[in-house]
């Protein structure tokens, strides 16, 4: 009990200390999630739900890599058939920046698009996601919208274009959320944007578009499903944060762990639990990839509710402060920790200690991972999940730890530094 309560105090002090925004705090769960349409080869209806907006200038975006590939062939096939005037932006970073995102958000503004379609993974949906709120506000300073302690953290009253999704990775559930994450340069930190009025339109969720992702690109996309499911399932409950801002529009996106948000996080687990392995392992396994591509949205929907906690708070600098690290099946120019890897290298420790607040929660995710605790303790259940975590990570080939991507003890301070903010 005294650990417990230890655990609890520490949570609430560091988010007084990390975060001065009035939002944080409320007793009242809302669910706020993208429309998703699900289906092999639904890309293709693209062009008509344009038409059926009456869209007539629209900006198309992703990157490089995905502009030469069949999920963007896909699209631009379907809008050519429907006959929609577009635009293309591809020059997308993979792990945006505040000045890759200030790049197309300028685009933007000079396109004066009545829609945006992003193809790609968490990094052109979340630039889409900005470029479209700051090309409808265009007298706004980018920190406006950027989360508080780093930035203002100001609501978005304006209207935003409908904003078509169409993920090809199965990882960040971007199509279903309001959130967009890129690296502030000058903290050498990742924040974001988060809020319900910057969710897509529409999620087009198409497995199709998973079959030509490589190895370790499904691998870390998989990971970043785990821990959205596993840090929503057991973030701060809802209704144990306080004082509850009057206005809804001053309410957080991230609310903690509510009734709706944990159905899919169980679910979203379930399926990574079952699939994950078999996507990762065998390229031609249409169903484990197709079950992987919906539990992406399924996490995403639970996460962009509940909102994530210390795994993501550790990520960001460790992806922000890299140094030379170049991950395998990645086409970049420069050094890079994906997302799903700097998530997910710290999940062991990160549960170990949470366990004492929601001990049962702990147990039951190990259990869904493969854990036999029939004859378990409940004092056990942070070890216990961090030992099942540790087993399912040696068994997909993951790198051992901060050391295997270029971190030391020396780097300690900095990464902590980069973390609280968080």
């Amino acid at each position: 009990a005294a650990g417990r309560a230890r655990v609890s105090r520490l949570l609430r002090q560091l988010e007084r200390a990390a975060c001065r925004c009035p939002s944080h705090g409320h007793t009242y769960s809302q669910m706020a999630i993208s429309n998703i349409r699900y289906g092999e080869g639904v890309t293709k209806e693209i062009g008509m739900d344009l038409q059926n907006l009456g869209a007539r200038r629209v900006c198309v975006m992703t990157d490089k890599n995905l502009s030469k590939l069949p999920p963007v062939n896909a699209v631009l096939n379907s809008l050519a058939k429907y006959g929609i005037n577009f635009q293309m932006y591809d020059n997308v970073r993979v792990e945006p920046t505040d000045q890759s995102f200030l790049d197309a958000i300028q685009f933007a503004k000079k396109g004066e698009f009545d829609a945006y379609v992003a193809v790609g993974g968490g990094s052109v949906m979340d630039t889409c996601k900005a470029a479209n709120l700051y090309a409808a506000s265009p007298s706004s300073e980018f920190l406006d919208y950027v989360n508080a302690p780093i930035g203002k953290g100001k609501p978005v009253t304006v209207p935003l274009k409908p904003l078509i999704a169409v993920p090809t990775t199965s990882g960040t559930g971007s199509e279903t959320t309001g959130v967009a994450i890129f690296d502030f340069k000058e903290l050498k930190v990742k924040t974001g944007i988060a809020s319900r009025a910057i969710k897509p339109t529409l999620g087009i969720i198409d497995p199709l578009h998973t079959l030509s992702m490589p190895e370790r690109i499904v691998a870390n996309s998989g990971f970043d499903v785990l821990c959205h499911a596993l840090e929503s399932y057991t973030a701060l409950p809802y209704n144990e944060r306080s004082p509850c801002p009057a206005n809804p529009i001053d309410r957080p996106a991230y609310q903690g762990s509510n009734p709706v948000s944990d159905v899919w996080a169980l679910h979203a687990l379930r399926v990574v639990a079952k699939y994950l392995k078999r996507a990762i392992r065998d390229p031609e396994d249409r169903e484990a990839r197709a079950n992987m591509h919906l539990a992406s949205a399924f996490a995403g929907i639970g996460f962009g509710n509940a909102g994530v906690h210390l795994c993501h708070g550790m990520s960001y600098p460790i992806s922000g402060l890299v140094k030379t690290y170049k991950p395998k099946d990645y086409n970049v120019d420069h050094s890079l920790v994906p997302h799903g890897l700097s998530v997910v290298l710290t999940s062991p420790a990160v549960f170990a200690f949470t366990a004492q607040i929601h001990p049962e929660r702990h147990l039951e995710a190990a259990e869904i991972l493969g854990a036999d605790i029939r004859t378990a303790r409940i004092k056990d259940a942070g070890l216990i999940l961090a030992d099942t975590l540790r087993k399912f990570l040696f068994d997909l080939n993951v790198d051992d730890g901060l050391a295997a991507i270029g971190y030391s003890k020396a780097d300690i301070p900095a990464l902590v530094k980069g973390t609280l903010p968080q």
